[in-house]
């Protein structure tokens, strides 16, 4: 099933802003006052905190005097001025806390979140014994959650996420501690073992969050009505419970990245109030029940990485005309069958995802009829026919994967109208014809994969309207004629593949100080020299941001290869010197041509990792200074005409075989003499090493989407985009917010 990738989620109340009248505004301030001064006792203990920490923002600098209104993070009760809440949070502290700091006897809020804080959890802070709400989230506590916290009976809100090193066994008093408590949110730790049985019992708790642990045992049913529960990313085995005592209650389930069995039960759809259900990442099998219909309440379904079978449902969710699913994820399991009709009448769908399956068929015409599609990807299935004209009907387009089914047919001019599409990917079926010159309409292609087709013709200037175009791939097809001159003007590419085709001519020696990318790669040092790569696992890695509601806002990472690859073809003459003097190329691939000429100077190409010009009609000497090349993995400069003495001490031992195929080339031994062993028998098979542990780039794309006023939802998919016979995989992750951001991404 592969790697597991699940994202946590994460809610917090949405902030309401109001007009409040100025008699409550005043009534409000009679009971904290801005203006009071700090009890003198209470400001000693601060003060003795603000000693012990590093501050480099100087974010506690208005710690001076004794108004409290000037002290930054405090508030004071009115009458007393002793400090009744600390909001320190995401102010770059770090280091000990003093013991001093827990002689705040009234303090009710306590918040030290997004900091670094380097110790363990401070045992006094169980004498803060009229805490409500201790929030010491994504710093770098250590070591176990104390025993003196079980005095705090007052805390309604216990929040320690995000201290990876902070565990243990989870501490049997945290369910009964305090009869008060409504949140507790110790995810993303390294807590151990099962979930205390009294915390299955605690009536008052709303809102459980253990995801991205290390605990394990059989997934408990909970015996009060939650809100909001994650046990997402841990070890938890059994099956899946009804959660009966939540089903008019429960909002958002995450057991995503776990060892679940069994079947999805069809009783889960009884819980009325679901908003978002994660299954995803499990071992759950067996075809979906019938009756297994959610309300219209969900957005977010995610079934995806699993084992289940039999056909796709004819209908999953209620839908309305003002609510519904948002996204649906059925993607890397084993349904079979035709894609439903009914899925087209989920009409507020933004994110249908149903890759990886056994799915056969065609298209469904109607598939145009979900206008507010954001994303398709129906790849890695056996869809036949051709790409339905009504797709154009989903004009909010941003990604559409169809690639490695078995469609064919052509591209249908039409397609134009989806002029807001990024991402656009046919690869691998049998789709003919030329790249229609109406395709210049969509001139926000960023991804362009028409690799392993049958399409034909010259390349034409309709490309040359894809102005953002960073990748794009044409292998392993049957476009002929010579190569445009605009064919590296494009500013922000980063990955051109033509290979595998029959183009003719010359290489066009155009300019070649356009691509950014190729002309900058930045710091390729970064990058460990221990990953190596093949020829095939070339790859890029995508990370898209999309927000809003009518207004999207698009935020693209590339982060990859930056290279070249027109091998396969039938091109002559002498390739450009320019092409050469490209300081941001990281591999160049021109092998299988009929190029001739020598091969300049390669000093400029400072982050060149692999350069393939084997099965040429290449001259001249071998350049002197490829060794210097620090970077350089792979090369290959085979069956060419090459000829001279390449001594010792430039050191291309470490390319074996990179010189095989020269008759007129001597290599020097370590006897001295010219090194013949080692030659392949068979052309190129030295460089053909399909199972060497390659890069294969991956990435993020996000898609925030606008659910209604006070949810929004943040859907993220992986990308892991292979060159050549690797083609990209799509999984889904997601994280949901009811409200406002709050946690660091």
């Amino acid at each position: 099933m592969g790697k597991k990738r699940v994202l946590a989620y994460w809610t917090c109340k949405a902030l309401k802003l109001h007009v409040v009248p100025l008699i409550l505004v005043i009534l409000l301030s009679s009971m904290v006052s801005q203006s009071v001064d700090i009890d003198s006792d209470e400001k000693g203990s601060l003060l003795l905190f603000k000693s012990w920490v590093q501050d480099p923002s100087r974010s506690l600098s208005s710690w001076v005097g004794s108004n409290c209104s000037n002290w930054t993070g405090i508030t004071c009760e009115n009458q007393t001025g002793h400090v009744v809440s600390i909001n320190l949070v995401n102010m770059n502290l770090s280091g000990q806390i003093h013991p001093n700091f827990c002689k705040l006897p009234f303090l009710e809020q306590l918040v030290l979140s997004q900091n670094n804080f380097t110790c363990p959890i401070p045992s006094c802070f169980g004498n803060m014994q009229n805490l409500k709400s201790l929030n010491l989230s994504h710093n770098r506590f250590h070591g176990i959650l104390p025993n003196t916290l079980m005095r705090l009976s007052q805390l309604t809100e216990l929040v320690v996420s995000g201290n990876k090193d902070l565990g243990g066994i989870v501490p049997r008093w945290v369910g009964n501690f305090s009869t008060k408590l409504e949140k507790l949110a110790l995810d993303s730790n390294s807590f151990l073992g099962e979930i205390p049985e009294e915390l299955l019992h605690l009536e008052s708790l709303k809102h459980l969050d253990f995801g991205n642990n290390n605990l394990s045992g059989s997934l408990p049913d909970f015996h009060q009505p939650l809100v909001f529960l994650n046990l997402g990313s841990n070890r938890f085995s059994g099956t899946l419970p009804c959660f009966s005592a939540s089903v008019q209650s429960l909002s958002v389930l995450n057991v995503a990245n776990n060892a679940l069995v069994g079947g999805i039960p069809s009783c889960m759809a009884s819980l009325t109030s679901l908003t978002l259900l994660n299954l995803s990442f499990n071992h759950l099998a067996y075809k979906i029940p019938p009756r297994l219909v959610f309300s219209e309440k969900l957005f977010v379904l995610d079934l995806s990485n699993n084992d289940l079978s039999g056909p796709l449902p004819s209908k999953i969710a209620v839908t309305t005309d003002k609510s519904g699913l948002l996204l649906l994820d059925l993607s890397h399991n084993r349904f079979s069958g035709e894609i439903p009709l009914k899925i087209t009448e989920l009409k507020s769908l933004q994110a249908l995802f149903l890759s990886h399956n056994l799915l056969v068929g065609e298209i469904p015409a109607r598939i145009g009829n979900l206008t507010y599609l954001q994303v398709i990807d129906l790849s890695h299935n056996s869809l036949t026919g051709s790409i339905p004209l009504n797709i154009v009907g989903c004009f909010q387009l941003l990604a559409l994967k169809l690639n490695d089914n078995n469609l064919s047919g052509e591209i249908q001019p039409e397609l134009d109208a989806l002029d807001g599409l990024k991402i656009l990917d046919i690869s691998n079926n049998k789709i003919s014809g030329e790249i229609p010159l109406t395709l210049a309409g969509c001139k926000s292609l960023e991804i362009v994969d028409f690799s392993s087709n049958h399409l034909s013709g010259m390349l034409n200037d309709a490309i040359t309207k894809w102005t953002s175009l960073r990748y794009l791939s044409l292998a392993h097809n049957n476009f002929n004629g010579s190569l445009p001159s605009w064919l590296f003007t494009f500013e922000a590419i980063q990955m051109m593949d033509l290979s595998g085709n029959k183009f003719s001519g010359f290489l066009p020696d155009g300019n070649f100080n356009t691509s950014l990318n190729f002309n900058n790669r930045g710091d390729i040092s970064k990058i460990p020299k221990e990953q190596r790569i093949t020829w095939r696992d070339l790859g890029t890695k995508v990370s898209i941001f999309v927000s809003g509601s009518s207004e999207l806002r698009f935020i693209y990472f590339l982060s990859s290869l930056v290279g070249i690859d027109i091998s396969g073809n039938m091109l002559r003459g002498e390739v450009p010197a320019g092409l050469f003097g490209l300081k941001g190329l990281e591999y160049l691939n021109l092998s299988y041509n009929f190029l001739n000429g020598h091969v300049p100077s390669l000093e400029k190409m400072k982050s060149l990792r692999a350069l393939d010009l084997s099965h040429n009609s290449l001259s001249g000497h071998i350049p002197g200074n490829i060794s210097s090349l620090q970077y350089l993995t792979l090369l290959n400069l085979s069956y060419n005409s090459f000829s001279g003495f390449v001594p010792k001490k430039q050191a291309y031992l470490r390319f074996p075989g990179a010189f095989a195929g020269n008759p007129g080339l001597c290599v020097e031994s370590s006897g001295g003499g010219c090194d013949s062993e080692g030659l392949p028998v068979v052309p190129g098979k030295a460089f053909e090493d399909d199972n060497a542990d390659g890069l294969i780039a991956n990435g993020m794309i996000s898609l925030w989407i606008f659910a209604s006023r006070t949810q929004l939802l943040k859907l993220e998919f992986l990308v892991e985009y292979a060159k050549g016979l690797a083609p990209y995989k799509f999984s889904l992750l997601i994280s949901q917010y009811l409200g406002i951001q709050v946690d660091d991404y």
